[in-house]
């Protein structure tokens, strides 16, 4: 009853037509960026979160928000319009949403992804509502020991974020972890790396390592990539097929669960969410052989389960302080910018903020249907801009979000740096995700690791004997050991084995 009032008062905390305006424009430059191929979704927070730099913590990270789930939601234009994703999570609506489009029912497959994203978030939002407030009562149990495992097992997550190298991703989460180290400490505050540069005593802040690592880094991508695709002219009505939803209601609901099972899993992707959808809605349909081909159950299943995984992703975020996707942890990072801490003392620092996450994320299902109802065909304009002009207003933003954080120019010089940096470690199949990861998550694997050290006067025992602490451990190093493969293939024969023993013993009593 108690979590029922709590939700009531956020909804109500966001009922004026301000925090309404902001949302929706969140939603706008969400969508905008997720349309426009080569952009992403942490792009739109990376530089949303410099623009909102002065806002209300509240409406700031509900501009987030809005901006995360419209980018997703944005990015099946061009998977159905021309055949390219948006965002990476959008590239299994590609298949039949563009086979639709080829056939003359381009409005109707951006009706059928309006329509699932809508229902799939709400369904998510469900489960954030549900499931956080759980796992952050038992996160307040933790203590320093427990705090680092959590920390360095986010950390260990980084291999496996983002891209099919778990190495580079290590490497650049140990970067991340480095970067954060700079700088005054946090118990003694003397300075760490520094080099006798007064400058970097403050560190690197976050905002303009985000905003370079993404948003410089992004732009100059595109900029030497660039794309041009012929568009497929629309000509059905685009308003969403509430029928289909009934229709399809199975599939929505199974792929709803399994997006949010695969948000709720750290470094699993939005895109792995909208894969195993698809994959499962193939294997019980009844017709199997029209997926790739201008499928209605496969792109209801894809676009139900990347965006359903955007919930998911932010419960561990929320409860845990581990992101779940690239997206996530830079919002989480944003989060921490504006002063909320995710993570397990979010129930005590701030005990009503998951309701208003809930309630935000709610307002951005809203938002997306709105601009799914009235506005698709105008923003489909934005694809008809020529990136040489997109581009260099982009690279202002950046800049200008760099520096009016602190009015500083190292910030400015510090974004640029990381920026060109990035591009050039892009290009060569690094990921800029685990590099946040770390600088996130550094401090508090420092602080938690000497705190622990003077908890225990130096002793290593409490790290292993707690019971969290050791299951974390354990965790924590069998994660690591699935990366090497003698151990992964010794993994795979023992389940294996089991599987076989369990089918025959219940073959044996049928």
């Amino acid at each position: 009853m108690q979590g029922l009032q709590d939700l009531g008062r956020a909804w109500l905390s966001f009922m004026d037509p301000m925090t309404l305006l902001y949302g929706l424009g969140g939603a706008f430059v969400g969508i905008v960026m997720g349309i426009l191929p080569g952009l992403s979704a942490t792009l739109a927070i990376a530089l949303l979160t410099t623009l909102t730099i002065k806002l209300p913590a509240n409406q700031a990270i509900l501009v987030l928000i809005c901006s995360y789930v419209g980018a997703l939601y944005g990015g099946s234009r061009t998977a159905i319009l021309l055949n390219i994703p948006g965002t990476a999570a959008n590239a299994a609506s590609c298949a039949d949403g563009y086979a639709l489009a080829r056939q003359g029912q381009a409005g109707r497959a951006i009706g059928i992804a309006t329509s699932g994203a809508f229902v799939s978030t709400l369904l998510g939002v469900v489960c954030l509502a549900l499931f956080t407030p759980l796992l952050a009562e038992v996160a307040l149990s933790f203590g320093a020991f427990e705090f680092f495992w959590l920390a360095l097992f986010g950390v260990t997550m980084s291999g496996s974020i983002v891209g099919h190298d778990p190495l580079k991703g290590w490497l650049m989460g140990l970067l991340g972890l480095f970067i954060a180290q700079i700088g005054q400490e946090g118990l003694y505050a003397y300075d760490r790396f520094t080099f006798g540069w007064d400058e970097l005593s403050g560190g690197f802040s976050l905002i303009p390592a985000l905003v370079g690592a993404f948003g410089l880094a992004e732009v100059l991508t595109t900029l030497a990539d660039p794309i041009e695709r012929k568009m497929v002219e629309m000509r059905d009505s685009v308003l969403p097929r509430w029928k289909e939803i009934i229709q399809y209601k199975w599939t929505v609901l199974r792929s709803g669960i399994i997006g949010v099972l695969t948000g709720l899993l750290p470094g699993v992707g939005e895109d792995a969410g909208a894969w195993m959808s698809y994959a499962a809605a193939k294997a019980v349909s009844k017709e199997p052989e029209k997926f790739g081909k201008g499928s209605i159950d496969g792109l209801m299943a894809a676009e139900t389960g990347d965006m359903s995984s955007i919930p998911g992703h932010i419960i561990p975020s929320l409860a845990l302080g581990i992101p779940g996707s690239a997206p996530s942890a830079v919002l989480m990072a944003a989060m921490i910018i504006h002063g909320v801490q995710p993570g397990p003392m979010l129930m005590i620092q701030h005990p009503h903020f998951i309701y208003e996450v809930v309630a935000m994320t709610t307002l951005a299902s809203i938002t997306i249907l709105l601009f799914g109802l009235f506005g698709v065909r105008p923003l489909l304009h934005i694809l008809k801009v020529r990136r040489a002009i997109l581009m260099p207003i982009v690279f202002v933003l950046c800049v200008v979000g760099a520096f009016a954080t602190a009015s500083r120019l190292f910030d400015v010089y510090a974004m640029l740096a990381i920026g060109i940096v990035a591009f050039f470690l892009r290009r060569r199949g690094y990921e800029m995700a685990p590099l946040v990861l770390g600088m996130v998550l550094g401090p508090l694997l420092d602080k938690s690791l000497r705190r622990g050290l003077v908890l225990s006067d130096g002793s290593l025992g409490p790290f292993f004997s707690r019971p969290i602490s050791l299951a974390f451990a354990v965790v924590t190093i069998f994660t690591i050991l699935l990366y090497v493969p003698p151990f992964k293939a010794a993994v795979n024969r023992v389940t294996g084995a089991m599987g076989a023993g369990i089918r025959s013993l219940f073959a044996r009593r049928a």
